[in-house]
């Protein structure tokens, strides 16, 4: 700009152009060209010419007509920039690279962009919340595993809440919210969700809602409003949310004893956002929180047990199968109706008075083997001892145990797993087991009535510590007896 300043302060003093160019040694065109420029206003930038774009010459058309057609069809069935490219190359003999395609599909979009597009900033009252679920790796009691993440958040004042599942189903959405609404003592008056099988779908205006999620609704008195299908930015604060959790608890990957432990230390993370500062309102988030607390419902004095009931009849085994995962009653309950109850972490099995037979821990994940207790198939071996061989709890026992077993008679057998099957349900399966193996080590016969006592005992913690006997004494005592005189 000096030079160009020069030129026409020069030319302002009445010199000529062939004595401008003289005096400051530049080309004359050049003082041409800037004393016939009349507007010296900065302009917009012109627009550049990609690279490789002459290789589409006679093609673009091509191109516009098909994406003119996306616009007819389904949303997931329209080009992508590598189906335009494969296409290019199959039918019209393209030579060029995949680039120059990709660049004009995007200018070609961002041109016909509809003025209806875009996103703008949504204002919440306080007291609303949005739910969603996100995915994240953890390793809990030694076992790598992807866990769902469940969080929960105040658009207001950014607070964020989150518990972890291993499944989206309604009974862990239930447990989810029902843990965190009571550990911060409110109810939201409003749940915004994304489409859930959990919770509900909706379709155009048409709102189906999981029966369990219905219920819990009722309880705590709350509604909820579901998003429009593939529109996560009408709830992207929590959105934004799982992404954060994720990145700053999770990363690396936590390590926990136990899924209920790991959510407590969740919860304990969550607490301490409330110090930061809002990115917006320039105050504290916990400040902003209260007034999403005062706007919220009160607590109901019950919790509510986000349990599914379903009937089920057990095969001749006396399996039945939840998910697609087997769990044995016990073969005592063969074709029988079964009731069970389902939640997040446990089935209950229930007779048909609605008493509780046996639970499990929920199996998750892929179908794998029967889950079952041993305990529930003593029983059955001691009518059957033959069986023994081939039983799902011959390897659930310790080696001395088995190896009794494997030797024993048929007889000897039956009368050994009803011992057992006493003691276990006296105690439990595993002291009932290691009396056993107490009982096998010391020699003892593991058919008696020894066993269900040891049992008892270990239970109780009474056992006596086992020690040496010094029996010199009762031998001197005999050799003293027979050295008197007659």
């Amino acid at each position: 700009m000096t030079t160009i300043e020069n030129i026409r302060r020069l030319d302002a003093e009445g010199r000529s152009g062939r004595q401008i160019a003289t005096d400051l040694g530049i080309d004359r065109e050049t003082v041409a060209k800037y004393l016939n420029q009349d507007d010296f206003s900065p302009q917009p930038p012109a627009p550049t010419r990609q690279a490789g774009a002459a290789v589409l010459a006679g093609l673009t058309h091509i191109i516009e007509q098909w994406l003119t057609d996306d616009a007819r069809r389904p949303r997931k069935q329209r080009h992508t920039s590598k189906r335009v490219y494969d296409r290019l190359v199959a039918e019209h003999d393209y030579q060029g690279s995949y680039s120059p395609v990709q660049r004009f599909i995007k200018d070609y979009k961002t041109m016909h962009r509809a003025r209806s597009q875009g996103f703008f900033e949504l204002e919440w009252a306080p007291g609303h919340a949005q739910v969603d679920f996100g995915q994240a790796e953890a390793i809990v009691d030694g076992i790598r595993e992807v866990l769902h993440l469940l969080v929960i958040t105040f658009p207001f004042s950014n607070m964020r809440f989150a518990q972890t599942f291993r499944g989206e189903t309604s009974e862990c959405i239930g447990q989810g919210l029902a843990t965190i609404f009571h550990h911060i003592n409110t109810v939201p008056v409003e749940l915004i969700l994304d489409n859930a099988t959990g919770a509900g779908r909706r379709c155009g205006t048409i709102i189906t809602e999981a029966r369990l999620f219905a219920a819990f609704k009722a309880h705590y008195r709350t509604t909820a409003r579901y998003c429009s299908p593939y529109s996560g930015h009408e709830k992207g604060n929590v959105e934004n949310a799982v992404g954060f959790i994720r990145r700053n608890f999770m990363v690396p990957e936590p390590t926990a004893v136990s899924l209920a432990g790991f959510n407590t230390d969740l919860l304990a993370y969550c607490d301490g956002l409330g110090s930061e500062d809002h990115w917006k309102k320039g105050q504290k988030i916990q400040d902003l929180f209260a007034h999403d607390i005062a706007a919220g419902l009160a607590l109901p004095g019950i919790a509510f047990d986000p349990v599914r009931y379903e009937s089920r009849k057990a095969d001749k085994t006396g399996t039945i199968v939840i998910d697609g995962h087997s769990y044995l009653a016990g073969p005592d309950y063969h074709n029988r109706l079964l009731t069970v109850a389902i939640r997040h972490d446990a089935i209950s099995i229930l007779n048909e008075r609605s008493q509780p037979v046996i639970g499990f821990d929920r199996a998750w994940g892929q179908p794998g083997p029967t889950v079952f207790t041993p305990d529930t198939l003593l029983a059955a071996l001691m009518t059957k001892p033959g069986a023994w061989s081939n039983s799902p709890i011959r390897a659930q026992v310790s080696d001395p145990v088995r190896d009794w077993a494997d030797a024993a008679d048929s007889r000897a057998r039956s009368e050994f797993f009803g011992r057992l099957d006493a003691s276990a349900q006296a105690t439990s399966w595993n002291t009932a087991v290691e009396a056993a193996d107490r009982l096998i080590r010391l020699g003892d016969d593991p058919t008696g009535p020894g066993l269900p006592m040891l049992a008892r005992r270990l239970c109780q913690g009474s056992e006596p510590p086992a020690s040496n006997v010094d029996l010199s004494l009762y031998d001197r005592f005999t050799t003293t007896r027979q050295e008197q005189p007659a």
